[in-house]
């Protein structure tokens, strides 16, 4: 008898169960107003999307793809009595500000003109943070969790969002992947468009999950084009990258000389990733490494990127794929220290959970955990195959040796 072929549904059915429903109140955007005396925290941002116009003020973007972008200014007002790392979805429509995350304003922005005022009017030291979200978010997801990050990290920073067309569906994975392919261009232009504002001074990318994909893909095309990243994109870091490995450090290479500062969030408890390992060929994905085991330590260092290492943290994330900004002492980290460029090797870093980091070659224990073993041995949670590690030698040629290489022309 013919065993059925396991489909990229199938694994994703069985492997993760919680992303069947985001178990949430849908249609948010609406604004509401603020009674008298609410005491709330109010965090502005510029959203640009690849996203298509759904025609509907309560959800603005849905998940299909527009040939042209878009910016919209948005307003997310913040509840004072809340747990940090996690976002106050609404239980019923409108939101209570008093009680919920809700938006209090949305503007459509149609020119770039429009766009660079917009910044002058909410910007904060010229530092900006452009945030790309990960699979399986609608656009309000995306809204609100930058909001979160900002507000729990308390950095000082204009917050950006790129938003792409993500379906927010269980059975989207190819979709959502081929929609960061579809917006990478896009991105590239905002990035440029960005760093070509005399008001901004920097420029730190966070990306999450396959949005780390569209962010390597954007740099790539940009030092591609000009041989390097532009210099006020100073710091890059990779939250849960779903990335392989090997394509990584092609991608990495291809950006030129110099580059950004490059910070990665791994765990090897992921179970996201896990999936994702199976439905791309039972290939390692760079957010689930180990960086304190060869060949992954040596190349990290001779690269000159920071990797820690989240598999100790412990968060209400049952797929153990959102620690960098459900953990309030992690997203600190991220908007205090990490995106200002700032090291973490000096006794001023004190996450209190014995948070692994590999700087510069070194593994050691950031936090208050003497002694603790840096890190768990590589596991993947249900993979029934076993996963093909790519050899130090692949990892030497890829991030040393094609320095030189160039896109082939006639």
């Amino acid at each position: 008898m013919k065993l059925p072929r396991l489909t990229p549904l199938v694994v994703l059915i069985s492997v993760l169960p919680a992303l069947t429903g985001c178990g949430h109140q849908s249609g948010v955007m609406q604004p509401v107003g603020l009674a008298a005396g609410t005491s709330t925290t109010q965090v502005d941002m510029l959203v640009a999307t690849t996203r298509q116009p759904s025609g509907d003020p309560a959800t603005l973007f849905n998940g299909e793809r527009s040939p042209k972008p878009y910016m919209t200014d948005v307003a997310v007002s913040i509840p004072p009595k809340r747990q940090p790392g996690t976002v106050q979805w609404p239980q019923r429509l409108p939101p209570n500000p008093a009680t919920d995350f809700a938006v209090t304003r949305v503007k459509q922005i149609d020119t770039i003109p429009e766009g660079r005022a917009w910044f002058r009017q909410h910007i904060e030291g010229g530092h900006a943070l452009v945030f790309i979200h990960g699979f399986n978010n609608k656009y309000e997801d995306s809204v609100f969790r930058l909001a979160q990050i900002v507000h729990d990290s308390g950095m000082q920073a204009t917050p950006i969002l790129f938003t792409w067309p993500s379906r927010a569906q269980l059975t989207g994975y190819e979709y959502d992947k081929e929609s960061t392919n579809y917006s990478r261009t896009a991105l590239e232009q905002s990035l440029r468009v960005l760093a070509a504002d005399p008001d901004v001074k920097d420029i730190t990318i966070l990306a999450h999950s396959m949005g780390t994909w569209l962010a390597m893909e954007s740099l790539r095309q940009m030092g591609i084009r000009d041989g390097h990243v532009n210099a006020k994109i100073h710091n890059v870091i990779l939250a849960s990258p779903d990335i392989d490995i090997q394509v990584f450090a092609k991608q990495y290479v291809e950006m030129g000389e110099p580059k950004p500062k490059f910070t990665i969030f791994v765990s090897q408890d992921d179970r996201a990733l896990a999936a994702s390992s199976f439905i791309t060929g039972n290939v390692s994905r760079l957010g689930a490494i180990d960086p304190s085991k060869e060949p992954y330590r040596s190349r990290l260092e001779k690269a000159g990127i920071t990797a820690i290492d989240l598999t100790k943290v412990k968060t209400e994330d049952s797929l153990h794929h959102g620690k960098f900004a459900e953990s309030p002492e992690i997203v600190q980290l991220i908007g205090q220290r990490l995106m200002t460029g700032q090291t973490l090797t000096d006794s001023n870093v004190s996450l209190g959970q014995g948070v692994a980091a590999v700087v510069g070659g070194t593994a050691r224990t950031v936090g208050t955990v003497a002694g603790a073993a840096v890190a768990a041995p590589l596991t993947i949670v249900e993979q029934p195959m076993r996963k093909r590690q790519p050899t130090g030698a692949e990892l030497e040629d890829d991030l040393e040796r094609d320095r030189k290489s160039k896109p082939l022309t006639q």
